[in-house]
């Protein structure tokens, strides 16, 4: 049966001709491993060429208040698609919104509104259009005129954005549909765009979303949503604002706003309940989403620092009553021209009521010595051996530390590299040294006399230190210090360190900075020590998996609001490490909430994710006394590789 578009073909063949022509010399594949139509064959690439890109080139607004939008809609490639699927493949539905900025605001209104219930309340909101008149100019480019007219009064000097949102439907040929959006500021009455909210762009967002994908998946981009996300728009059920200084605070510090702590809900419409979200990132974090324009590119990166308002601070502080002075030591503040006075950009020291100062991250603060571990070397590492360990100690500044002062400093010993199979930890705050910040331990535990491969030193501490003494500010803070881990092969050996699965800083895009345990263990490495196939926490009368693998697929896939998109599994892991045939040496793991137990290593990694009975039977009836056989059909470059059955 011939599908829509191949009748489509024969009724058109005379323009799809010349256009699939045009498509055949590239045989280039834009897609990276994470997108479906990267496993597409050629020729289906050649013919349908997946993906969606518009970008508005132009847009004026007529005397009478018509606004007119020019539009490109191409593929990847920049080959210009048929809106309505007819010469190229697949409809392509996309809307419009048109707002500007106000002379005496910083915020976005929209031209176009619509009127929503709910809860018993009517209210206005922002909207956008798709009824307007479209005219094709050439392959690919189209003009747009808007339905919605805009007031005779509008004020021609202001910015003006129109953003596009939309999708390209490509499911009769077993792809998925493509999403895109694009936003295009202009002056109608001519001359260059000075006036912008341009305060976090999409790609910090996307460093724990992995891609943005709102109302349905065609919302992508953080420069369209603050289009309507503005504060025109209310939400009928609750008549809390949906503007996005507002609402995305809200969002993110969840369960610790201070409303939810009390007692209190954080709700948009009747089914989006925020209370329980839990920001990956420590609360005074704000440069985890507010980036330094040198990294994203935002123009008003300061933005947070310089324009203290009370709906921004409000949003997290949410039980500050600014009209009574309630939890504002209590200083009434009706409007926000006197915010600055007080909250200033950066004061003089860290905790204090300037914007950067009361956002200080306690083990930031410059008011800390701070430590510096070093492992440098280690000796009579071999089995049955009692190994020595040379390290440094030292300040940020380069100062040697005196360990003995420290509140805690410990050093691991663990292995094998291949699966850590069990490891000893010591306190070494009496390690001996020569003055300098260079010290020397002696294990008081030998190395197994079995032991073989390589083996994996760390340390860990901390130091317990008063700032700002004798003040109203006095805090007590751990000042930790990064974990270091050394590999050594035993007797001589090869060294071979410890797989990469995944990175610190893959973890840091979400987290900022990896601090468990008190802070003690900040570093994945350091985590493969104690979260080994064997570690197991009695819950509920089982005794459930706290190997590393265990525990944070079933941490991000189960236990929170896990931001990105699970499928991707890149986002953590590194080197495509999440393909079978896993590194030789892994250790069968002891999971009291599995089918079976002990369970195997690969199976144990995919079902820790996958975890139903089919999958289960599935993984079981593929494994033998010879070993796990995943990797026929999910290897690399098989028909069902990991890569490929978790593509978008």
């Amino acid at each position: 049966m011939l599908s829509t578009f191949h009748k489509r073909l024969i009724v058109s063949v005379g323009s799809v001709v010349l256009v699939a022509a045009g498509l055949s010399a590239d045989r280039t594949n834009v897609f990276s491993t994470t997108d479906k139509a990267f496993y597409a064959d050629q020729a289906t690439l050649d013919f349908v060429r997946p993906g969606l890109v518009v970008k508005i080139t132009k847009a004026e607004i007529a005397a009478d208040g018509t606004t007119t939008a020019w539009v490109k809609i191409t593929d990847p490639k920049g080959v210009g698609l048929d809106r309505l699927g007819v010469k190229t493949p697949g409809t392509i539905a996309l809307s419009f919104l048109n707002t500007y900025i106000p002379a005496d605001k910083d915020a976005y209104v929209s031209y176009i509104t619509r009127t929503r219930s709910g809860g018993g309340n009517t209210v206005t909101q922002a909207t956008g259009e798709n009824t307007g008149t479209w005219t094709e100019l050439a392959a690919g480019e189209y003009s747009y005129k808007f339905l919605n007219k805009v007031p005779a009064t509008i004020d021609r000097t202001a910015t003006h954005t129109i953003g596009i949102y939309g999708s390209r439907n490509l499911s009769e040929f077993s792809l998925p549909t493509n999403y895109a959006d694009n936003t295009f500021n202009f002056v109608p009455a001519g001359g260059a765009v000075t006036k912008v909210r341009d305060i976090i762009r999409t790609a910090s967002c996307n460093k724990c979303h992995d891609q943005l994908a709102f109302h349905g998946g065609s919302r992508r981009s953080m420069e369209l949503c603050i289009l309507c996300h503005q504060p025109q728009t209310p939400d009928p059920v609750t008549l809390n604002t949906t503007d996005m200084k507002v609402m995305i605070h809200k969002i993110h510090y969840g369960a610790d706003l201070p409303s939810v702590k009390a007692g209190g809900k954080y709700i948009i419409g009747t089914t989006h309940d925020y209370s329980d979200v839990v920001f990956p990132s420590p609360a005074m974090a704000c440069k985890v989403c507010h980036e330094a324009k040198a990294v994203t590119g935002a123009t008003q990166d300061e933005k947070w620092k310089t324009g203290p308002n009370r709906e921004a601070c409000g949003s997290c502080h949410d039980t500050v009553n600014f009209e009574t002075g309630e939890n504002h030591a209590g200083i009434p503040q009706f409007t926000d021209n006197q915010c600055k006075t007080c909250h200033q950009p950066q004061g003089e020291l860290d905790f204090d009521i300037s914007i950067a100062g009361a956002h200080t991250i306690p083990v930031e603060s410059t008011l800390l010595a701070g430590l510096v571990f070093d492992i440098t070397g280690a000796s009579d590492v071999g089995a049955g051996k009692k190994p020595v360990v040379s390290f440094t100690v030292k300040d940020k500044k380069g100062n040697p530390v005196d360990i003995s002062k420290l509140t805690n400093l410990r050093m691991y010993s663990g292995g094998p590299t291949s699966d850590v199979a069990g490891y000893v930890r010591e306190d070494v705050r009496t390690a001996v040294g020569p003055g300098d910040g260079r010290y020397f331990w002696t294990f008081a535990a030998a190395i197994p006399a079995t032991a073989k491969g390589s083996w994996q030193f760390g340390i860990e501490g901390y130091r317990t230190s008063i700032v700002l003494e004798g003040t109203q500010k006095q805090r007590s803070i751990r000042d930790y210090g990064i974990n270091d881990v050394f590999y050594a092969g035993l007797d001589g050996a090869a060294t071979t360190p410890r797989r990469a699965v995944a990175s610190t800083a893959t973890c840091n895009k979400c987290h900022y900075s990896l601090e468990f345990h008190g802070g003690n263990r900040n570093t994945v490495e350091m985590c493969s020590f104690c979260h080994i196939p064997t570690l197991t926490e009695a819950e509920n009368g089982k005794d459930v998996s706290y190997n590393l693998v265990n525990m944070i697929h079933r941490f991000h896939a189960e236990e929170v609001r896990y931001p990105g998109n699970l499928n991707n599994c890149n986002q953590c892991h590194v080197g495509n490490s999440q393909t079978p045939p896993l590194k030789a040496g892994l250790l069968p793991v002891k999971d009291g909430m599995a089918p079976f137990t002990p369970v195997p290593p690969t199976t144990n990694a995919c079902m820790s994710c996958h975890n139903t009975a089919d999958a289960w039977s599935h993984a079981k009836s593929n494994t033998t006394e010879l070993g796990e056989s995943c990797a026929i059909c999910h290897g690399n470059t098989k028909e069902y590789a990991v890569s490929k059955v978790h593509a978008q």
